[in-house]
């Protein structure tokens, strides 16, 4: 290795123009997450399968994606960045395409495995070249431009692929990305270019077992949150033993890695402090953001009727107060410590699911709509000042190998925050059902008057069977009740867990990072 050089490396082009390139494609790819979520019914008619079954639309593109992101660093230092970029995008854009004349499940379920694996790298390398292309006093804003894409394209995405499925086609969903993904590859063969310090060592060879090893524990992992409410978690065979290959695989993945000169993923990053912690930070961020925004519609639709279009348009705010945020926080960077800016941005998690924590089935949708905007304004005061503080000690040549763990951890913590909230929401119901039906007893005069007076206006009405109906019109009160206990029940447990985050932002350090190491 030759000896490390002072000066940091920086594109030829003006930084906003490599940021244009490289978020095109990012904003599209990560907007693919969650565009098709309300749209698994009409594909699941369209192509003659069952709902369980079209839910293999979002698991196989999950499961390839992760699989690929944890090794983008790894592939870019071995095929080149802006090559593996414009490899990726190209994937991507065909199997869009493919994605949206497919005629049968299976072939629909492929072609979505073709885009996970397209997709998988471009988040991690959009973030490396962002950090990469602007000075440490301007990451601010050049996360705030990330943030726009990765924290905002997952909560607008159920809106948009609503008004796309009402209006147009499910088809639609992907043949949006063909335009898109044919622009972004354009600007990135124009602006785009690779830093020095990414040539390649000769003579280092290709981590197969690594990349095998991580392909296996990531691939059973994401498969095991994926499916496992669905399978009801550890009763399932399936499930324990996809949960105890993960385990192995990752663990034996673990001990490769650290003895390896050239490894998939290098692991030794974690030992750095801020990145590390950074690490653990982001998958929090991760559960709380795809955690609530798996659960805001459930709340709505279940409970308060809302259509997927109106549940969609109900989730903008958050969206609107996301963005509001990252062009306020990218400027604070510079003048306030990302440390109490951190700690702000928990905070306000914290307070808007408490807001949300005292809602009631009366509610209008702007008693929705304000503690979101708050939500989402929130999110920008993390996202941004976290990426900047867990990549500020990094050396610049560390940065592209960070960024693809720094995206799994977030996307594995958004995976494991479905599963828990989903799975505590509807075990928290269940235990609130057998409360509330406790005292739905013959003792209870209270019900015995309500049960009266009900079945005696139902056969006022002409209802046959009153009582019986009444019966069931109590029931249905009581598993709306349960429900909405079990989703305060949630939001409370969130609120914990964002408050105990915020102080642990001063665990951080305020370092700069170390300079780039260069190879002849």
């Amino acid at each position: 290795m030759a000896q490390a050089s002072q000066a940091e490396w920086r594109p030829s082009h003006h930084p906003w123009l490599v940021t244009i390139s490289v978020l095109l494609a990012t904003f599209m790819e990560v907007l693919d997450t969650t565009i098709v979520n309300v749209a698994l019914p009409h594909i699941a008619g369209n192509l003659s399968a069952t709902i369980d079954e079209s839910a293999w639309v979002l698991t196989s593109y999950l499961v390839s994606n992760a699989i690929v992101l944890v090794a983008a660093g790894w592939m870019s230092s071995i095929f080149g960045r802006k090559r593996y970029l414009a490899f990726s995008v190209g994937i991507f854009t065909v199997s869009s395409a493919l994605c949206g004349m497919a005629h049968s499940l299976p072939q629909l379920v492929t072609c979505r495995i073709l885009q996970g694996l397209g997709g998988g790298g471009l988040q991690p390398l959009a973030q490396a070249v962002l950090l990469e292309s602007f000075p440490i006093e301007e990451r601010g804003v050049a996360m705030a431009a990330y943030g726009m894409g990765i924290v905002v394209a997952p909560i607008i995405g159920p809106t948009l692929g609503g008004w796309i499925t009402d209006h147009y086609s499910w088809r639609w969903l992907f043949y949006i990305n063909i335009p898109i993904g044919m622009l972004g590859l354009f600007l990135q063969q124009m602006f785009l270019e690779d830093p020095p310090y990414l040539k390649r060592v000769e003579g280092s060879r290709i981590d197969f077992i690594g990349f095998g090893l991580m392909a296996l524990g990531v691939g059973l992992l994401q498969l095991v949150l994926d499916r496992g409410q669905e399978l009801d978690w550890f009763s399932s065979l399936a499930i324990r033993w996809g949960a105890g290959g993960a385990v192995a695989f990752l663990i034996f993945f673990v001990f490769w890695e650290l003895r390896q000169k050239h490894p998939v993923a290098n692991l030794r990053l974690l030992a750095n402090r801020n990145f590390g912690l950074g690490s653990v930070f982001v998958g929090v961020l991760g559960a709380v953001l795809y955690g609530t925004t798996a659960l805001l519609p459930m709340l709505m639709q279940s409970l308060m009727g809302y259509p997927a279009l109106q549940c969609g348009l109900a989730m903008t705010p958050r969206g609107i107060g996301s963005m509001a945020s990252m062009f306020t926080v990218g400027r604070l960077t510079k003048i306030v410590d990302n440390r109490l800016l951190l700690m702000f941005g928990f905070a306000g998690i914290a307070a808007t699911m408490w807001i949300l924590s005292g809602l009631n089935l009366d509610v209008a949708p702007r008693n929705i709509s304000w503690p979101l905007v708050l939500n989402g304004f929130s999110m920008g005061f993390i996202f941004v000042p976290l990426t900047t503080l867990t990549m500020a000690t990094l050396r610049q040549d560390e940065i592209y190998q960070a960024t693809s763990i720094f995206a799994l951890m977030r996307n594995i913590g958004g995976s494991m925050g479905i599963a828990a909230l989903v799975a505590m929401n509807l075990r928290r119901a269940q235990v609130h059902q057998v409360t509330l039906v406790s005292h739905l007893t013959p003792t209870s005069l209270l019900f015995q008057d309500r049960l009266a007076g009900l079945s005696s206006t139902l056969g006022d009405l002409g209802v046959p069977a009153s009582m019986q109906a009444a019966y069931g019109l109590i029931y249905r009160t009581v598993l709306r009740q349960a429900m909405l206990l079990s989703f305060m029940d949630v939001f409370r447990a969130l609120v914990c867990i964002c408050l105990v985050c915020a102080p642990l932002a001063f665990l951080f350090e305020r370092g700069r990072r170390r300079a780039p190491v260069l190879v002849e």
